[in-house]
């Protein structure tokens, strides 16, 4: 494993706009991953939403793009204390792919995976209703590599650890089964406003 940067400390800010814990990174966006970052083409590149839905499907480059355009603007929050404000994310609901493959009432949890076999899991409540997307473009530009491109899950409302870099699909479950960092210590949610960093937070 390549970690690049821990995911360690509770540094206190005096900020209200800040979530507990965290100071503003701002201009800077500290580069954090678990792997080492894959070099993937975007005509290489795949999403596949499966498990517990009427129609499993895959979407390459071509076939994602044209879904309904959509973005998001506003703040991410790491596990590792900093945040960032005023971002600018490009890409497509994931509201749009969940329409097309129809989630069963049983559906309760996704696990998210990435090319590079990276987990995480999250309650299929946070990642519907205009709430996540996939991400390809960052400030109006390509998403680089470093930070998930040439796409990635984006969760905002969650600590960033929960919107899988280089995402490769979801799987639906009527469980919730950890993925990576939930199983090495971590929240099974991840909201940075009730500060649910540690697994027991």
């Amino acid at each position: 494993m390549n970690i690049t940067r821990g995911f360690t400390g509770r540094p206190r800010v005096d900020n209200p706009g800040l979530p507990p814990g965290q100071y503003d990174a701002g201009d800077a966006w500290p580069v954090l991953s678990a792997e080492v970052t894959p070099d993937i083409a975007p005509a290489d590149w795949t999403f596949r939403i499966d498990g517990l839905v009427a129609e499993p499907r895959t979407w390459d480059w071509e076939q994602a793009h044209q879904l309904p355009a959509s973005a998001y603007e506003g703040a991410i929050h790491c596990v590792t204390s900093w945040s960032k404000f005023g971002v600018r994310f490009g890409g497509v609901s994931l509201d749009a792919f969940l329409d097309q493959v129809r989630p069963l009432e049983s559906a309760t949890h996704v696990v998210a995976y990435s090319h590079t076999g990276y987990t995480t899991s999250l309650p299929l409540a946070d990642v519907t209703g205009g709430r996540a997307w996939i991400a390809w473009e960052y400030d109006g530009r390509p998403l680089p590599a470093e930070h998930g491109g040439p796409a990635r899950l984006l969760v905002p409302h969650l600590y960033f650890w929960k919107s899988a870099k280089w995402i490769a699909g979801l799987r639906l479950l009527d469980h919730d089964e950890p993925g990576f960092w939930e199983s090495n210590g971590y929240h099974e949610r991840g909201n940075p406003w009730e500060e649910q960093r540690y697994s027991g937070d």
